[in-house]
């Protein structure tokens, strides 16, 4: 394996990623220097991915780049933060080369332009282990409009943006454990290749949500944090949950389930819930953005011991989730 020096790979490679904000030094200095705008705060997110564990070895290196980026930011959007930059560490193993870092810094660039974030220092380091990759993310919300997993109040409606379960199935479409067209299987793939952060959308909540939270580890799962968290019941209704083409495909032949699109994981779509009154906000919100956002339930006082999520199919009988979502251990 060929690789330049560690200086020589930040200096070739990452510090025009740096380009464009005071503070970064061109990542020559020991740290950067950032500062919130007046009225506003910082909001700091970090996310790690392994490969085999978040994305898989073979993947484009470009397009590893640009999942690590949205996945790391969505989270600033469920907060309702404005996008302000990052810091990257990477973890090398033997088997990247020189072309896959040029690769991955490629896509790094692509993506931290559309998402308007440029790089403002980190770490690189070699490693046995399998390849490792951090992000830091700072975003800006105005002072005190953070939003939080713990708002959400009883008579709220819950809303999530785009369709949920795609990524699940294009993980599957690529391990070849579903069967589909090679439209649709495209289509999925792409989905969980390339995640999408809803940036626009997120830094507009403030004033609208009461509480949101990024759609990661699975639709049930982060709905029943939203629920234990602010201290309610979230009824949904799964009819009302919505779905590509390509996924209500596969859920009418059969090939999967409810259980599976809502446990998956790797939406990254947000999950918010409002009051009933700003529902034309949040609707000309969508229109504005370009982003679809669909009412899937309710919110209401916790009825038995603990909060809940509870998920309901067509005839009102309650769905018996054992996993909720992707869990580390």
């Amino acid at each position: 394996m060929l690789r330049l020096p560690e200086f020589e790979i930040i200096g070739r490679y990452f510090a025009p990623l740096s380009l464009g904000r005071p503070g970064t030094f061109q990542l020559k200095n020991d740290g950067a220097v950032i500062a919130a705008n007046a009225g506003e705060e910082i909001i700091v997110s970090t996310d790690t991915m392994i490969a085999d564990v978040h994305f898989l070895s073979n993947d484009l290196p470009r397009d590893i780049a640009a999942k690590l980026l949205a996945v790391n930011f969505s989270d600033v959007a469920s907060m309702g933060g404005r996008p302000v930059a990052y810091t990257l560490a990477t973890s090398w193993p033997n088997s990247v080369d020189e072309a896959w870092i040029a690769e991955f810094a490629s896509g790094l660039l692509e993506a931290q332009n559309t998402i308007g974030v440029c790089l403002i220092g980190g770490d690189t380091v070699s490693t046995p282990g399998p390849l490792m990759l951090n992000i830091t993310a700072f975003g800006e919300v105005p002072l005190g409009c953070a939003l939080t997993r713990s708002g959400t109040l009883s008579g709220e409606e819950v809303y999530v943006t785009g369709t949920i379960g795609d990524a699940a199935l294009g993980l599957k479409c690529l391990r070849g454990e579903i069967k589909c067209s090679e439209m649709d299987s495209k289509y999925l793939e792409r989905r969980y290749h390339l995640p999408t952060a809803r940036s626009n959308f997120g830094q507009e909540l403030p004033g609208i949500a009461s509480a949101a939270i990024d759609i990661s580890d699975g639709l049930a799962a982060d709905l029943q944090q939203l629920a234990e968290q602010s201290r309610i019941d979230i009824d949904i209704n799964l009819s009302d949950i919505p779905l590509s083409e390509a996924a209500g495909r596969l859920l009418a032949a059969g090939q999967t389930n409810w259980t599976s699109l809502i446990s998956g994981g790797d939406d990254y779509e947000l999950a918010l819930s409002i009051p009933s009154s700003f529902t034309q906000k949040l609707s000309a919100l969508g229109v504005s953005t370009n982003i679809p956002v669909t009412k899937i339930g309710t919110v209401s006082e916790t009825r038995g011991a603990a909060p809940m999520a509870r998920f309901y199919g067509e005839t009102g009988k309650l769905l018996h989730i054992k996993n909720l979502g992707y869990q580390h251990f």
